[in-house]
């Protein structure tokens, strides 16, 4: 078959699924409950201001674009600053840039665990890890129910049993999780996670590593994440927080020991071969980090929180019949399961509010849903208007 014609069958047999994955624009004035913009900093006077500020702080001729790589040209004193800014913030030893969350995943899983390793993963894991898993050199991978340290125990037990290896401290395990899940917004049991695998690895040979992308900015203490409000995070091997979702920016940073940045340098290759991020990026992020860290942005997380309460305690008032709520209380993100997602996607965007029906494969199948995000320049009155379309569609008057 013809390259262009296997490229067509393909897409038809994924539009025959209603699984085709398409581009989308936003409509002007449409009310945004779809983006992860949580803390609305990308339209922030605040973060604005800053950001020029930093942008105008450089010399004349400061160099805008990196010019390479870390290891060649791209590195500079501001970037190595910016990590050392940002690992104290997260009360962590140190800290590496990646210029993406996908990146920084990619390039710990797939590095990090040596040969004869193992990882327990998350199953709602994201594809990113999937991806850094598939290209490692780890002896079994293998995935645990999602958020249920019932199911982690079972597999570990499992697996000690099977490889005296492990428990006697000769090979790793891995457990990889989220803090925060980008389609449910569910929290994960972290300090759960942690009892189960010390109470069956004592040998100290099992090291997490935690995604926190949807909780940077968001939870914790001033934006920290979830791991800084449990005080787990000398437990955490890696933690990876990104800044193109509350932070309004782009990259990503592993907060790590200097040993395991050390061996990145050397052996993550979605850090090794790719042009580091520019002067206006990271100008960008630091931004962020300043005005978190001078609590400028509490009162965007104070109000995104009554925000999230509200339309937590409307949606609860529904009548379940034609959608099921996934939400844990604090999270922005919250899961309408429906059999009906995109209907009901689509009578909320024509009457002005922007939400995504998620659909196969990047959901399991069987576990379709509409997804919306709360931000802090949503109001009051907007949350009882998407609530309002959702309620009356419910009642068949759309």
């Amino acid at each position: 078959m013809a390259l262009h014609d296997a490229f067509r069958s393909a897409l038809q047999k994924r539009q025959s699924k209603s699984s085709r994955r398409q581009l989308t624009l936003r409509a002007p004035n449409a009310i945004d409950f779809s983006s992860n913009d949580f803390l609305s900093l990308s339209t922030s006077p605040l973060f604005r201001e800053r950001f020029l500020s930093l942008l105008n702080q450089a010399p004349p001729n400061y160099p805008f674009a990196s010019g390479g790589s870390r290891l060649l040209d791209g590195n500079s004193s501001f970037t190595e600053g910016l990590e050392h800014f940002i690992a104290n913030f997260h009360n962590a030893p140190t800290g590496l840039l990646f210029n993406s969350g996908f990146d920084a995943n990619v390039g710990v899983l797939s590095s990090i665990p040596q040969p004869g390793d193992g990882i327990l993963y998350d199953e709602h894991i994201h594809a990113s890890a999937h991806e850094g898993m598939r290209l490692s050199r780890v002896g079994w991978r293998e995935s645990f129910s999602h958020s249920c340290p019932v199911s982690l125990r079972q597999k570990l037990e499992e697996r000690v049993r099977r490889d005296p290896g492990i428990a006697s401290g000769e090979r790793n395990v891995f457990v990889a999780f989220e803090s925060v899940y980008s389609m449910d917004g569910d929290v994960a049991p972290i300090r759960e996670i942690v009892r189960v695998v010390d109470e069956l690895l004592p040998a100290g040979n099992a090291y997490f590593l935690v995604d926190e992308a949807h909780a940077t900015g968001v939870l914790g203490p001033r934006g920290a994440g979830v791991v800084q409000e449990l005080g787990l995070e000398e437990r955490m091997l890696v933690r990876v927080h990104t800044f193109g979702k509350a932070l309004a920016s782009h990259g990503a940073i592993v907060l790590c020991s200097p040993d395991t940045r050390d061996y990145l340098i050397n052996y993550a290759r979605s850090l090794i071969y790719t042009t580091a991020l520019g002067y206006p990026y990271l100008a960008s992020i630091r931004a962020a980090y300043e005005l978190l860290s001078e609590g400028h942005v509490e009162p965007h997380r104070q109000t995104l929180q009554h925000l999230i309460h509200h339309i937590r305690q409307l949606l609860l008032n529904l009548n379940p019949g034609h959608f099921q709520l996934d939400h844990s209380p604090s999270s922005p993100i919250l899961s309408l399961r429906t059999l009906y997602p995109r209907q009901l996607a689509d009578v909320c965007q024509k009457a002005g509010f922007v939400v995504r029906a998620i659909m196969a494969p990047t959901v399991p199948k069987g576990q379709e849903r509409v997804r919306v995000c709360v931000h802090a320049g949503n109001t009051e009155e907007e949350i009882e208007g998407l609530v309002g379309v959702i309620k009356r569609w419910m009642g068949g008057k759309l």
